[in-house]
């Protein structure tokens, strides 16, 4: 019998290099282990990845052997927190970026539940500053039942491949993690589900144990004593990290369905009336979302129009004496206000009933006021999360827009921003552009407000083409 091969690894992080000695033979959750104690980290909250622009992950599983996932001696790999987790106990000056959900949400301003005595005493507990699962934290009740849920992919038995009865399991047919990148690509979905990507970050040796969700800041840390407040000095401390803009892996809600058509016929007859645009609040429930790996489906019960004054290119919200009451009967019915939605349709043919096709890819999808709007509907409705210190992260509030398709005909189209653009709406970073509705301007530092950097990054040649080709937009880096 011929013995393993001994190689070594080079594992580069914000903190250094170090070399890992491996057998190929060892699996890859034992990898992990080993860059664990190597880099001496308080969490298993990171992920290593083959490139340097955090592409072709390499997921810790006992399943797999380090030749098996394509592994040689002399490989550089390249170790990333997940969320901006802190891995080191004494942090370095330098801090990593802020990295964020493909998938169609990001971070959110909520109540805490600071209050708490359990709470308080986890958060509080001297762990190797990890932090548990919060066991007094009310999710919502579709979260509740993903829980319980296995959330394996299963796979039928291949004919060609496999050589076992069929009561047998194998390579070829055993069931996938929700979170597989093959299966996510070969079945065109976009973005992980929000329990699938909490799935992924509890798949590790902890299992968990150390997963922390922490939202966005784009404020600075009041309280520093080693210096004057804020503009007469500032420091690595108090200081919020600078923001790199990317496009977020997770999305909070999976798929938006109205129980009946007739509701948003209801809604478009004031515009088909008067030619003005118009607003309403969606109020509905949550329900399991089947055709995404533990996904999450927003479904409509009802259309709530608000008190609004509009024109044919505008829309203006006025102070609402009903909301209260209205948000009152909606929990009698065991409904809650769960997105918005809004029309942008201009009469292309009135007798055949079509409309101008105006968002496309040569101008936007959505535009950043409506990004902005979209972020502070998404920071008064924040998502419980059991990983959270402050018990929320992120939200499950959509947005829908109606307007015209390629067909011109009338669509709708659901989106949520990412937990990056909700935080800079949230801190009041962002505005809109006289010129150019697609484009969001972040304002600078004044003595009144630090402004943390945002910047916007294009990693390599393949997403530079994507840009120029159109197929990125401004909600793809605020998504």
């Amino acid at each position: 019998m011929s013995k393993s091969r001994q190689i070594t690894l080079r594992v580069q992080s914000s903190e250094g290099t170090k070399r890992i000695d491996a057998d190929l033979s060892d699996t890859v959750s034992t990898l992990f282990e080993k860059v664990f104690n190597a880099f001496n980290l308080n969490s298993f909250t990171f992920g290593l990845y083959k490139r340097r622009n955090h592409q072709d992950e390499i997921i810790s599983t006992r399943s797999k052997t380090l030749s098996e996932v394509g592994l040689s001696h002399g490989d550089m790999l390249y170790l990333v927190p997940f969320n901006g987790a802190q891995l080191w106990n004494t942090p370095s000056g330098s801090k990593t970026s802020e990295n964020s959900s493909s998938s169609n949400a990001i971070a959110t301003r909520g109540p805490t539940d600071a209050g708490s005595n359990t709470s308080r005493s986890i958060l509080n507990s001297a762990i190797i500053g990890s932090l548990r699962s919060l066991p007094n934290v009310v999710e919502d009740e579709v979260d509740e039942q993903l829980w319980k849920l296995d959330g394996k992919i299963q796979r039928k038995r291949d004919e060609k491949l496999c050589r076992h009865g069929p009561n047998g399991c194998c390579v070829h047919c055993s069931p996938l993690e929700p979170f597989d990148e093959i299966y996510m690509k070969e079945q065109n979905i976009k973005h992980l589900s929000f329990h699938a990507y909490l799935r992924k970050l509890t798949a590790g040796v902890d299992r968990g144990k150390f997963i922390q969700l922490d939202d966005i800041s784009c404020r600075i840390k009041t309280g520093c004593k080693d210096h004057p407040p804020w503009p007469r000095g500032i420091c690595s401390k108090c200081q919020p990290p600078s923001i790199t803009l990317n496009r977020q892996t997770y999305r909070h809600v999976d798929n938006v369905m109205f129980e009946n058509a007739s509701l948003v016929e209801r809604f478009l007859n004031y515009w088909r009336s008067t030619g003005h645009q118009r607003i309403g609040y969606l109020y509905g429930k949550y329900e399991i979302h089947t055709d995404v790996p533990l996904g999450i489906r927003a479904v409509v019960a009802a259309i709530y129009e608000p008190p609004q004054e509009s024109t044919k290119d505008s829309i203006k919200l006025l102070p609402d004496e009903r909301e209260g009451l209205v948000d009152e009967l909606a929990r009698s019915l065991n409904l809650k206000r769960i997105g918005w939605i809004f029309t942008d349709l201009i009469a292309d043919d009135v007798k055949k009933g079509t409309v101008k096709h105006v968002r496309n890819i040569e101008s936007h999808f959505l535009s950043a006021q409506e990004c902005i709007m979209a972020g502070y509907f998404q920071n008064q409705f924040p998502n419980p999360c059991r990983f959270s210190p402050s018990g929320y992260f992120g939200s499950k509030f959509v947005t829908v827009c109606v307007t015209g398709d390629d067909k011109n005909q009338v669509h709708m189209e659901g989106y949520q921003v990412s937990n990056q653009c909700s935080a800079l709406v949230r801190d009041s970073c962002l505005v809109p552009t006289k010129d150019a509705p697609e484009l969001g301007y972040v304002i600078e530092s004044t003595d009144k407000q630090y402004v943390p950097d945002v910047f916007y990054k294009v990693s390599d040649s393949e997403r530079l083409n994507d840009i120029i080709n159109g197929q990125y937009t401004l909600e793809d880096f605020l998504n």
